[in-house]
This record gives C-alpha cells, structure tokens and sequence, in this order.
C-alpha cells in the first residue's frame, strides 16, 4: 500500500484519487473545494493539509490541476513539491498543459532526484468513475514503469508516449482532432435536418461507414443515437466547452512555437471561443452543434 497524495479534486480528480483508494492505496488530498475533500473522506480518503505537507508524507503524488501557471506554482520553489519530496517520490501530474512547462518541472525533479511523468488523460468523467481512461505519459523509462502500477488503477489504457512532455504533446494533438471532429459531426446532422434526412438513419450509416469517429459513436451530440451522451442531458458537462476551448487553444500555441500548419485547428479554436463566450462556456462541449444550427 502506497501513500498517496491528491491535489485536485475536481470532476476528473476526485473519482480518480477514489478508484486509487479502490485499489488499496492510502489517499490523501487537498482542495479548493471544501466539499470535494469531504467526499474524498466519505470515500475512505482523509483531508491532507497542504502541497508541501503532503509532499513531505507521501510516496506518491498525484496532481490535476487547470493549467501550467498551477502547474508550476504548486512544483517549483523552495515550498513546492519537489522540494518538499523525499529522494524517489513518484510524481504524477495528470493535468492538460504546455508542454514548456511539463518539461520545466520534469527538469527540476530530475535535478532534485525525483522521478515524474507528465499523465493527462483522455476519457471524460465517465471515464474517470469507471477506471477506464486512456493516460499519455512522457518521462524516463523509470518513471513510467513505477506510474504505471498507479495508473492502471485509474485508467485502462496507459501509453508511454515518449520523454518529458511527449505526454501533453500527445494530448495536445488528441484534442485538437476531438475539437475538429465534434464540430464536422455536428455540421453534418444540421445538414442532414435541413435535407429531411431523420438524424437516427445518418447515425446508423455514418457510424458504420467512412464517417464513423468517437464524435459520432461515442459522444454523438444529437439526443438519441447515443442515449449515454450528454446530448441526452441538455449537454450536461462531462467535458466543458471552456475546457475544450483551452486545450485547442495549447494547440495552437504549440503550432505556433514548432512551426506546424493547422488550419483546422485554428478554425475550431475560433468557433469554441464564439460559443464560450456567448455565455456556454460551462456547457458540454458537443453542444456546440446548438451555436451551429442557430448561427
């Protein structure tokens, strides 16, 4: 049994830090949120202190934070995690962010003889209530093969991507593919209502044709097809139009710093940023196809 630290204990953070106590983990956490830390302890966790307490108490931590800024704040500095950490503490940070500063901190850690992946996860809150997240993960051969024990507790399919950063490199890439898509099949079933086409007859073509992708038969954003998505819910958040609207927004930053074309990617960035900003930003992000067939 390892003793493990949790900092962030949102949507994603706290079903994930659960499933570790699940697995027979001792499980520590802090947040913002006074309530999240009260159903992390309803849920056989205790409250930690603070980061660099629970830095100095644990074997494991584990981080799921909004963005790099966070990211850095919490790690560097002489009260930060990595300071605080005993030699061999394993550092997990499963948030969404810059590559720049994954690679920052993973640097620092190094130095400190502390190992760390960058772990964000693909997968939604369903994903994090079942376990069965997918986790891109950059670092050293070591570090991965000691995360990977943890993971497995949290997700089911875990890919060493590659060094630091190749982790968030690969989220990076991932979402911008999610945000593209989501916004093709959402175009696709406004047209098909604007022709007379029944919206269950395109799914049950698309969905086993060229035009098949998770957009479609995973999260279709039409209510029907799909009863688990969260079209069915009045687009309910699993994964919020800001949160997508972020991480196409660290694509095309990324674009801009390697030098890589992505036209898509931009146009997709602009059309979350519309329909964020018009006062949807908390909603699902598949409810896009709303703004589509009003604009």
């Amino acid at each position: 049994m390892a003793k493990i630290g949790f900092i962030g204990l949102g949507n994603m953070g706290l079903p994930m830090a659960l499933n570790l106590i699940k697995g027979g983990h001792r499980v520590a956490g802090i947040d913002l949120n006074a309530e999240a830390v009260a159903r992390l302890k309803e849920g056989g966790g205790e409250a930690g202190k603070d980061a660099a307490a629970l830095a100095m108490d644990s074997d494991v931590i584990v981080t799921m934070l909004p963005a790099g800024k966070q990211v850095r704040e919490i790690y560097l500095g002489v009260d930060g995690i990595i300071a605080k950490s005993k030699p061999g503490t394993l550092l997990i940070d499963s948030s969404t962010i810059d590559v720049e500063s994954a690679r920052a901190v993973a640097a620092e850690a190094e130095k400190n003889g502390v190992l760390m992946v960058d772990a964000p996860v693909s997968g939604g809150v369903g994903g994090a209530q079942g376990g069965t997240l997918t986790f891109m993960v950059g670092g050293s051969d070591k570090s991965f093969e000691k995360a990977k024990p943890i993971l497995e507790l949290m997700g089911k399919t875990i890919v060493h991507a590659g060094a630091a950063g190749a982790g968030q490199a690969a989220k990076i890439c991932n979402n911008m593919i999610l945000g593209i898509s989501m916004i093709a099949v959402s175009e696709a079933f406004v047209l098909a209502e604007k022709l007379g086409l029944d919206k269950q007859k395109l799914f049950d073509i698309s969905s086993k044709s060229s035009g098949q992708c998770w957009s479609m038969t995973t999260y279709c954003p039409v209510p029907g097809p799909v009863p688990t998505s969260p079209a069915n819910r009045d687009y309910a958040a699993g994964f919020t139009a800001a949160m997508m609207l972020k991480d196409l927004k660290l694509s095309q930053d990324a674009s801009a710093s390697s030098g890589a074309k992505t036209p898509m990617g931009a146009a997709a960035t602009k059309l979350y940023e519309i329909y964020a900003e018009s006062g949807e930003s908390g909603r699902d992000f598949s409810g896009i196809i709303q703004f589509i067939r009003n604009a």
